[in-house]
């Protein structure tokens, strides 16, 4: 077996098994940690394929939204946040477990790229050959229909998250400016008469 085909099924049957925890895993935690590890591990898929544009932006923007997924899944859920401090180091060996694997899928991918254990099977381009452009005229050519369908469907997702935060709060504050403008003095305080009270 070539190197290049044991790193491939490798990284894909961590592929697989992280985005089987993802939604297996109950915990959102453990479950945005996994999410972590699949989105990693298809970047290395890329990097295999020599689509550093894809690999590097699969990791930037993705990677880096999982926070964003994981608080709104704190603030869809409710999920008591003190409960989550409590057990924050039981969280660790999951973390370092996952760690490891990055540390040795960079490793695979990136060694095994820099000590020429890959086999050049991907047809090489010259030095001015842009991955950017290719994959920019390909987009808005060949599939600016799927790119236009997921772009509808990433707008009624945003309207989605927009309409489930804004449902009608108990405990709100909020004032009609058109009642604020008939209000009157006298519905608004009451002046008392007391009998004077004396110190014995």
């Amino acid at each position: 077996m070539e190197f290049r085909t044991f790193v491939f099924y490798f990284l894909a049957a961590i592929l697989v098994v992280a985005g089987l925890r993802v939604i297996t895993a109950r915990n959102p935690v453990h479950a945005a940690l996994y999410l972590v590890l699949a989105f990693f591990t298809a970047s290395g898929i890329w990097m295999l394929l020599q689509a550093e544009f894809l690999a590097i932006a699969l990791v930037l923007i993705y990677v880096g939204a999982v926070m964003v997924l994981f608080l709104f899944v704190v603030m869809m859920l409710d999920i008591n946040l003190d409960r989550l401090r409590e057990g924050f180091w039981s969280y660790l060996p999951l973390g370092s477990i996952i760690a490891l694997l990055m540390v040795a899928e960079m490793g695979l991918v990136l060694g095994g790229n820099y000590l020429g254990l890959f086999e050049a099977e991907v047809p090489q381009t010259s030095i001015d050959h842009s991955n950017v452009q290719a994959v920019g005229r390909l987009l808005f050519t060949d599939y600016v229909y799927p790119f236009e369908l997921a772009s509808v469907i990433l707008l009624v997702g945003i309207v989605a998250a927009v309409a489930l935060t804004q449902r009608e709060r108990r405990q709100s504050k909020a004032v009609s400016p058109s009642q604020q403008v008939f209000v009157k003095a006298r519905d608004r305080y009451r002046v008392l008469q007391m009998p004077a009270e004396k110190k014995d």
